[in-house]
């Protein structure tokens, strides 16, 4: 009798369900922010994030633009920005993504940026100038800006919003128990410590949650009751997807019925605005929050 060999068979992948597909990103608005990104040299979220909302955002004619470069200092296991050392940043970067704005015609600009922790002031002045000069040229923009961990650096906190910006948000991105694994380099009392300080400075805050990666209900409800104690507005909930098989895998796909849950626990709980379905991202339907009551 012959012996055939043992074959291993290799776990299937976890096959996305049909509420997570999305379009392709087309047509002449779409075209439009694609040459205006790439002519200006700029860097989007949108891209190195992969995020699936970039054919409808950029479809609309906005975008969100990451300043301060796109290689981060940070090593999160979720996150699909490159890793590493930083090169020097470009000084005349505010003036041209406030230009690109202008030209654009953006009703509500969102701006994020990769983590500096090598600079003495993470990289608060360009912060600042990036909103400063978007004012300048295009007053009737809102703003948000989505800002990393400081790292205790508070100082360079209130810089960051000192120049007028409608909304200013910090994510959480998980629940307490699974810091350690997902964000290596952060702290869960320290990110909601700097959403406190935020809001003590009577700041409209916000935060954003991924939800798949091993979480419980209660871990959720906990983490939300924890950002309303500390001064949390807004809060957005999307499912997370795996950027490449170098980063963490999905745990479990979130059906859109826990979603809606969800918002309707938020709201219950005493957050003020909570955007949730599988693909929200933090700068998903951004505009709608400017007229949320601080």
């Amino acid at each position: 009798m012959i012996e055939l060999p043992v074959v291993n068979e290799q776990p299937k992948k976890r096959q996305k369900p049909d509420w997570l597909r999305v379009k392709l990103p087309v047509g002449k608005e779409y075209a439009s922010v694609r040459k205006v990104v790439d002519e200006n040299k700029l860097h989007t979220i949108c891209e190195s994030g992969n995020c699936p909302n970039m054919g409808e955002c950029w479809g609309a004619g906005t975008a969100t633009f990451m300043i301060l470069g796109n290689v981060c200092t940070r090593s999160c296991t979720f996150c699909a920005v490159a890793t590493g050392r930083p090169p020097e940043y470009d000084e005349q970067e505010p003036i041209r993504v406030a230009e690109a704005i202008k030209t654009m015609g953006v009703k509500h600009a969102v701006l994020t940026s990769v983590n500096r922790d090598e600079l003495k002031d993470r990289g608060a002045e360009i912060w600042y100038q990036t909103v400063y000069h978007t004012k300048r040229l295009a007053p009737e923009t809102t703003i948000e800006t989505l800002i990393p961990d400081v790292k205790g650096n508070w100082d360079a906190l209130y810089r960051m919003f000192e120049a007028g910006q409608e909304v200013v948000s910090h994510n959480m991105e998980t629940v307490e128990r699974l810091y350690r694994r997902v964000r290596p380099q952060a702290k869960y009392q320290r990110s909601l410590d700097q959403i406190k300080l935020t809001k003590e400075a009577k700041q409209r805050t916000k935060s954003g949650i991924m939800l798949g990666l091993g979480e419980t209900e209660d871990e959720v409800y906990k983490a939300m009751d924890d950002l309303v104690a500390h001064g949390l507005d807004i809060l957005t909930l999307g499912q997370y997807l795996q950027p490449t098989k170098m980063h963490i895998e999905v745990a479990e796909f979130i059906h859109p019925d826990q979603f809606d849950k969800y918002k309707e626990e938020g709201l219950k709980r005493g957050l003020k605005y909570v955007e949730s379905a599988p693909l929200v991202r933090s700068s998903y339907h951004a505009e709608r929050h400017v007229n949320v009551p601080i």
